[in-house]
C-alpha cells in the first residue's frame, strides 16, 4: 500500500474540508395537491399524492 512522502500540510487539508462544507441541502418542490414541500420524484409525505394520484392508502 502506499504511503505519503510528506506530511499533509494545514491548508492542504483546510481547502478539502471547506470544499466539503459548501455542499448545500436537498432541492425541494411544491406539491400541487396540499403544497406542501416535499422531495421531487417521491410521494407526498403529506397528502400520500404522486402524479395527481393516491399511492399510499390510509
Amino acid at each position: 500500500m502506499a504511503t505519503p512522502k510528506r506530511k499533509t500540510s494545514k491548508a492542504i487539508t483546510s481547502q478539502r474540508t471547506k470544499a466539503n462544507m459548501k455542499k448545500t441541502g436537498p432541492a425541494l418542490s411544491i406539491c400541487p395537491q396540499c403544497h406542501e414541500p416535499k422531495l421531487p420524484h417521491r410521494v407526498c409525505p403529506n397528502c400520500n399524492y404522486y402524479d395527481g394520484k393516491a399511492i399510499v392508502e390510509e
